[in-house]
């Protein structure tokens, strides 16, 4: 039992743009790294085959392939080197821990896929491409604006038949 104050604490750190993702998924984890000077984010795809923890100390292992070994990385979900997380395909699994995948090889490593997610997954997808597009589209329609309603293509346009006129 945890006490409201602790409560209250953690309910500030905790993020609120992780996404529903269950063990079996394959997900990409992007995490903020230093490299010297600079703050890079590096991609981490793989599987979840654990998830653990609750709150701000809920923790989940991904595990992926790389040159024909197994490497796996624990990462806490509510961390701030977390920059997001990204649900590429959902799983079905009947497990909670896929601990059982370290031992197996090949073909029998793969996940069967659950449909039913994984359209819900691409529409909520589809639709948050395109609520970034109009953002982005009206963000150059107030630059355009500001530079006195005028593109780059319209303006060069207008120069190439003045300079015609001149002559």
């Amino acid at each position: 039992m945890q006490s409201k104050f602790m409560q209250a604490v953690e309910d500030k750190q905790t993020k609120g743009d992780v996404p529903a993702f269950q063990v079996g998924d394959t997900i990409i984890v992007h995490q903020k790294l230093l490299d010297g000077q600079k703050e890079r984010t590096q991609a981490y795809e793989g599987d979840v085959i654990a998830r653990s923890g609750n709150g701000i100390k809920e923790m989940m292992t991904v595990r992926k392939i790389v040159q024909g070994e197994g490497v796996e990385r624990i990462f806490l979900i509510h961390s701030p080197r977390i920059a997001r997380i990204e649900v590429k395909k959902a799983g079905q699994v009947r497990r909670a821990k896929l601990y059982y995948i370290r031992e197996r090889l090949g073909k029998a490593v793969r996940i069967k896929g659950d449909t039913k997610r994984q359209q819900a997954l691409d529409a909520a997808n589809a639709k948050a491409a395109a609520e970034a597009a109009a953002v982005k589209a009206a963000a150059a329609k107030e630059q355009t604006a500001a530079e006195g309603g005028v593109s780059k293509r319209a303006a060069k346009r207008k120069a190439k038949a003045e300079a015609a006129a001149k002559k």
